[in-house]
């Protein structure tokens, strides 16, 4: 598929595509391994699992422990603790997501997030980077009953930006939101630079094209990159 010549807004998915948040979440689960009286592990082994979630996080933490179990649940629960606790220490967007942002918004081309972190994380987090008022939307993992890979989140962000579907494109790095994208009916883009999981076979994915990095979006939107000042 070639880059679409109605694509007239930007949509993102939040941990892996539109901010690096592996290093608070690895953080978090290693204050909580060391309540638990365990060693720390490693920021590569616990980055490709932050896009699947907190409960991927926690059993790469615990494998042992049943997933859905009480004391899993208990964990997890901890977890989110430790984590809303310390949001943005280390978190930023990937480099070269601020010039992209600069070029979306001096163009007047909305771009909004769709993420399944809940709300009482996402919105916390945006404010602290002074992101939240500049995104033209904010679907969280509870705005709705359903979340991705069902479309129905990125159809409400299409709408609350009032924009047809086939003119968004959604970047995501995780085979939840090409597949999200696709029974949308938006442009479906994946962020190689992300958080990709290889066991996901990510080559596989029926992605219209790959960023290798923040500024491969722009030519989906006919866009040059704005010089930053």
């Amino acid at each position: 598929m070639s880059a679409s010549t109605r694509s007239r807004a930007a949509l993102f998915d939040l941990d892996g595509t539109l901010l690096d948040t592996a290093p608070d979440l690895a953080a978090a689960l290693n204050v909580l391994l060391a309540e638990q009286g365990r060693e720390p592990l490693a920021l590569a082994t616990i980055r490709p699992q932050v896009s699947t979630g907190a409960i991927a996080v926690v059993h790469t933490g615990f494998p042992e422990v049943e997933v859905g179990s009480a004391e899993f649940e208990a964990l997890r629960l901890r977890f989110l603790d430790h984590y809303r606790a310390a949001l943005a220490v280390h978190t930023r967007l990937f480099p070269g997501f601020e010039a992209v942002l600069e070029t979306l918004e001096a163009h007047a081309l909305p771009w909004g997030i769709i993420t399944n972190k809940a709300a009482w994380l996402t919105e916390p987090l945006l404010g602290e980077l002074g992101l939240l008022a500049r995104a033209a939307c904010v679907v969280s993992g509870d705005t709705l009953a359903v979340r991705k890979p069902h479309p129905q989140p990125l159809l409400l962000a299409a709408e609350r930006i009032s924009m047809p579907v086939a003119d968004c494109v959604y970047v995501g790095d995780a085979l939840r939101d090409v597949q999200a994208a696709r029974a949308a009916g938006m442009v479906p883009l994946g962020a190689r630079y992300g958080y990709l999981n290889a066991s996901e076979a990510p080559d596989t994915w029926p992605v219209a094209g790959w960023l290798e990095e923040p500024g491969d979006l722009l030519p989906w939107l006919h866009l040059e990159q704005r010089a930053m000042h």
